[in-house]
């Protein structure tokens, strides 16, 4: 993806699209890819970063909803396995199976559970992880050696998905930039058109990158932005409702050897019913998640103390090792797009993941709620219902068994560079042509200076932030180390942008104060 070339495109005079959507998250990114499979000419428009929100900031896991299923919703369970085991299968670079247990403190938690992920198996059907099944306490404890062994009674094995968020959401930009499809980054939309039916027919955009301002038309705006889609529908009703209501997860990332192992806990019902993660993710443990109501919303919001005090309290009722404040390698915080429930209800655990669509009377096509593991059925179901509303030509979804960009057949999880599937052998080719990009810039993290030439040269990424927080995950696994290497990227960067020293120290004081919010004091 080469951003002056999508640009140019997107700017060419007298060109009408089939779509413009707002928004590069996980939504977008997935009616983006939709849309163009189907043949339809697509523009999609971020204002800042792809991901930057929460689709860059999730637990990392491709899941069915083990929570969903104890509140009944059993349709949103079986539509979500559904897709993880389409995930799994389209781009297996990105996303695996991952075996989770819950410890059990008695017979009836293993009966339980037992039964319970037995039927959440069966929701799956021939796109199931694996099979459900209790072990004993000596299997769970060999398997789990961090967790405390007291009042453990035996374990529940169950599958379900590991992915990188972010990673995914470049492929899936890549995937769709293949079908033809134009997405931007770093454009803000800041006005809606209206033909002189009143109805939405583009939108005037600006590229933060040049200044310059434009007007593109299309047959049809899709409003995807996540926790930001009231501040789109104002634009065009100013007296709209409030039809989302924002919730916090926040997320600790520890060192491996706090929870080793393969396997990744769950502990199903905390003190506040919330569930509780510890999830391998690139050598590392997430340990997340917290669900805080949020009144007002942000790119970059900050975990809150008693969120940060909960999981770590809670960790330390389960672990023999209790991880302190000084062992979080790295805090990141994300909202969750909840539809706005009927009624006064303020409890967000309660509130439906299940996504939302909705039309204004001036055909500004809204998505609200959903999830990362369900955006390609999410996509599918966007733009049907464009051309139900429409009138449209129908066409069929080609996305189901789409190979995403990376694919490769056969996955070798001991490179550093898994995770770019058959993009490897591009990032192999820059250090043949040149040996010192095969240098690291972080040999803790596995970094090396091709990755960062790559990431500029191929997945349009701009600044310091882009390539460590999401291009490659630096800032989310630690934080102070981010900031260590952060002037060496600078430096890449800035002779691959054609930028000078004064670029680099700003790049530099940007990224060190971003950063610095993904630290605990």
């Amino acid at each position: 993806m080469k951003r002056d070339e999508i640009v140019s495109k997107v700017i060419e005079k007298g060109k009408t699209f089939d779509f413009v959507i707002i928004g590069g998250g996980a939504t977008g990114v997935g009616i983006a890819l939709e849309a163009a499979t189907r043949g339809y000419s697509v523009v999609l428009f971020e204002k800042s970063d792809f991901t930057k929100g929460t689709s860059s900031k999730s637990t990392k896991l491709v899941h069915g909803g083990v929570r969903y299923l104890a509140q009944g919703d059993i349709a949103l369970v079986r539509e979500a396995s559904v897709e993880r085991g389409r995930l799994v299968n389209n781009a297996p670079h990105l996303v695996s199976n991952q075996s989770f247990i819950i410890p059990t403190f008695g017979l009836w938690d293993e009966l339980m559970y037992t039964v319970g992920l037995t039927l959440y198996d069966l929701l799956a059907g021939r796109m199931s992880l694996g099979r459900s099944l209790r072990i004993s306490k000596s299997k769970s404890l060999l398997r789990m050696p961090a967790l405390k062994p007291k009042g453990v009674s035996a374990g529940v094995v169950y599958h379900d998905g590991q992915f990188d968020d972010s990673r995914l959401a470049i492929n899936v930009l890549q995937t769709a930039h293949e079908y033809g499809a134009l997405p931007v980054n770093y454009f803000g939309v800041s006005q809606l058109t209206k033909d002189e039916n009143g109805k939405v027919n583009g939108v005037v955009a600006n590229d933060e990158l040049s200044g310059e301002t434009y007007t593109i038309y299309a047959k049809v705006v899709i409003n995807a932005t996540g926790v930001f889609v009231d501040d789109i529908l104002q634009m065009d009703n100013p007296t709209v409702a409030k039809s989302i209501r924002p919730s916090q997860g926040i997320h600790l990332v520890l060192d491996k050897s706090f929870f080793p192992g393969n396997d990744a806990l769950m502990i199903p019902k905390t003190d506040d019913g919330r569930v509780l993660f510890a999830v391998p993710w690139h050598n590392h443990i997430v340990v997340g998640t917290t669900d805080t109501p949020i009144n007002t919303t942000s790119l970059e919001p900050v975990a809150l103390e008693q969120e940060v005090n909960f999981i770590l309290n809670t960790m330390g009722r389960y672990l023999t090792r209790q991880p302190s404040r000084s062992d979080v390698l790295s805090v990141f915080a994300g909202l969750r797009p909840l539809a706005a429930p009927k009624g006064e209800s303020t409890k967000t655990k309660e509130i439906s993941r299940s996504h939302k669509i909705f039309v204004t009377q001036s055909n500004l096509f809204t998505m609200v709620g959903g999830k990362w593991t369900t955006f390609r059925r999410m996509a599918q179901d966007m733009v049907e219902k464009v051309e139900n509303t429409l009138d449209w030509e129908k066409t069929k979804t080609k996305t189901k068994n789409l190979p995403i960009h990376g694919y490769v057949k056969k996955v070798d999880h001991n490179s550093n560079l898994y995770w770019y599937g058959s993009d490897i052998d591009g990032i192999n080719q820059l250090v043949t042509n040149n040996p010192e990009m095969g240098e690291y810039v972080s040999k803790s993290l596995g970094i090396i200076k091709a990755q960062v030439v790559w990431a500029v040269q191929n997945e349009m990424a701009f600044t310091v932030e882009d390539v460590l927080s999401r291009r490659t995950r630096c800032l989310l696994l630690n934080a102070r180390e981010a900031i260590t290497i952060a002037p060496k990227v600078a430096s890449i960067m800035a002779k691959e942008l054609g930028k000078n020293s004064d670029w680099e120290q700003k790049q530099v004081d940007d990224f060190n104060r971003i950063a610095s919010m993904y630290i605990l004091r």
